[in-house]
Parts: C-alpha cells; structure tokens; sequence
C-alpha cells in the first residue's frame, strides 16, 4: 500500500523478547506497528506466537544481548544525541484538563492557555485533539511533545483499521501508547494524555466481532476513561483531572458529579470545574473547549470564554448578596 510506503512501515514480523505474552487486546488478533517516526526503532527479528496466533511489532534497537540492565543508553537517547542547552528561565508547565464518565457518555474539558513559566505563549491553543470518530486525547505536558505523540497515536490507530477494518479498542489503544512510550521513562519527555472514548464492538475469545444486535453485555463496550503517562503508566477510571489546576477541579467534580446527570447539567459541571481552576491557577486560563462522547460519535460544543463564565458568576453572587439583604431586612422588620 502506498499509505506503508509513506509510513516507511516494514511488514516484516517482529517478536519483543521482553513481553512474550505481550498483547494489545484480549482477542488474539495480528498486530503490525510502525518504526515511530524513525526514533531508532529499525532492528527487526522474527515473531513467536501467543495462542497460536503471531503478534507483529517493532522492537527498540539494543547494541547488544546483555541483561537489560547492563545495556549502555538507546541509541536515540538524549544523553547520546543532544546537547543541553542552558534555558533563559524555567519552562513550568501548566493546564486544566479533565474528563468524566456519567450516563450520558463521557466528557471531556480543557482550558486553551499555553504556560511557559510566567509567560501565556498562546491563548486559544487545542488540548482535546479527536483520534478518530469515537476517541478523543487530552493532553497536558510538554506541548510539542503531546502533539508528536498524538500524531504517532492517530497514524498507528488509522494503520490497524485499515489493516483488521475495525477500530482497535479503547483498552488496546492504551496498552500500545503505554508500549510506545515505555521506553522514553526517565527521559525529558513529558506526555499525559487522557483517552476518553466509546467502545462499540469487542472481539469475543476467538477474535470474532460481535453484532452490533447481540443482546449478550460485554464490559469492553459503552464509556472508557484511560489515563497514560509519559512513563508508561496507565490507569482506568470514571473521573479524571490532570494539570496544575487539577486539585481545584477534582474539588467541583467531586461536589457535584452523579451518575444520574442530564448532558446539560454534565456541561455546566464540567465548565464550572475548568472555571474554578482557572480562577485559581494562574497558568490555566482564556478558554475552555468541551466534548461530548456517545455511542454516536463525539461532538464539539463551541468554544467559550471564561470572561463570560466570569461575570455570569459575578451575577450569581450581587443576586445571592442582594437576597440575604432582603432576608435579614424582612426578618428585623417583623
């Protein structure tokens, strides 16, 4: 195909000797991955089998077949290849993002501010970034390194669909970002993406899919929260807030998130969390970008400014001032 071509994607089998029981889902299904955008990911060797069906992906460059911890540093390494540079001022990091589960499906928010230390390098940046038509990432971190990153993820979803004409799943989708960037631990690279999806089909023990009409329950479908972290770490939940305005978030969404939610009390919450961080937290601010994830697919609501949220909550208060006054006033007066 000229998508591999372009891709510089080898079919050749490949076999990790770390991980020889290794797989991305619970199906036993052939999975193919490409060399990472050429971060020295070229050796390749030939494949075992797991449950009699062979498992295909690439296989991190070593100069030799010493225990791994004997191993000098990856050729790719930044103690290897790169020259440290002096910065003018620390690079701090910062954002609000969070994603939560209710029984309207999942949704995910984010702040649009771009920190670095002390200064806003860009108001109306884009930390929700669609996967494909059932998967959104959220990212905080290093900004160009979450970009990379998911653009390695789409290419790598886009390439298993064409290749198996199914979406791999939520859980899958984790376990092979968590594998990719495994290698990077300890490194300066620094990714936290949070995926926020919907499951529609899973395959069954004989890697077979199921019909979208079967009556049969499976937990592999409906609403996924998956969080995975620059060092390969990665964990499932219903609520998830990441960044520097995070503590102030989880304080809202914990106040106020059920289960029974309707999708505009859903948004209200999920603004109001976004709104409360960045009241708070000076590297959060400017905007605030909400999906929606069903069964159907995500949808974007539009994009609002916090100044709004701002003075509507100014409202709220001169009200609540105005109603206590009046309260007391009748009181005294009778």
């Amino acid at each position: 195909m000229a998508l591999e071509d372009i891709c510089s994607f080898r079919d050749t089998p490949v076999y990790p000797k770390w991980f020889p029981d290794f797989d991305f889902e619970d199906t036993a299904t052939c999975f193919h991955m490409t060399d990472l955008c050429n971060f020295g990911l070229r050796r390749l060797v030939k494949s075992g089998t797991n449950r009699g069906i062979q498992l295909q992906f690439s296989k991190l460059t070593l100069p030799n077949s010493a225990p791994f911890h004997r191993r000098p540093p990856m050729p790719y390494s930044p103690a290897n290849n790169s020259v440290t540079v002096r910065r003018p001022f620390p690079l701090s990091h910062g954002t609000t993002t969070l994603a939560f589960i209710f029984q309207g499906g999942v949704i995910a928010a984010a702040d649009t501010r771009a920190s670095a230390g002390g200064l806003v390098a860009c108001p109306a940046v884009h930390k929700i970034t669609p996967i494909h038509s059932h998967l959104v990432v959220t990212s905080s971190g290093s900004g160009a390194d979450c970009m990379l990153w998911e653009r390695i993820l789409a290419r790598e979803i886009r390439l298993y669909q064409l290749r198996h004409r199914r979406c791999l799943s939520i859980s899958g989708t984790a376990k092979l970002l968590s594998f990719m960037l495994h290698p990077f631990k300890g490194t300066e690279l620094c990714v936290a993406l949070t995926l926020c999806g919907w499951d529609k089909e899973a395959g069954n023990a004989d890697g077979a899919m199921r019909s979208e009409d079967s009556h049969s329950v499976s937990p592999n479908r409906g609403p996924k929260l998956i969080y995975v972290c620059s060092d390969g770490a990665r964990l499932q939940g219903d609520i998830f807030s990441v960044g520097s305005g995070s503590p102030y978030a989880y304080g809202v969404l914990d106040g106020g998130l059920r289960w029974s939610l309707s999708e505009e009390e859903a948004v209200s919450l999920a603004r109001e969390a976004v709104f409360r961080a960045t009241h708070r937290d000076a590297y959060s601010g400017n905007s605030v970008d909400l999906f929606h994830i069903t069964a159907q697919g995500w949808s974007q609501r539009k994009r609002e400014d916090l100044r709004e949220e701002y003075y509507r909550d100014m409202k709220r208060r001169e009200k609540t001032v105005e109603e206590r006054r009046r309260g007391t006033a009748s009181q005294g007066s009778g």
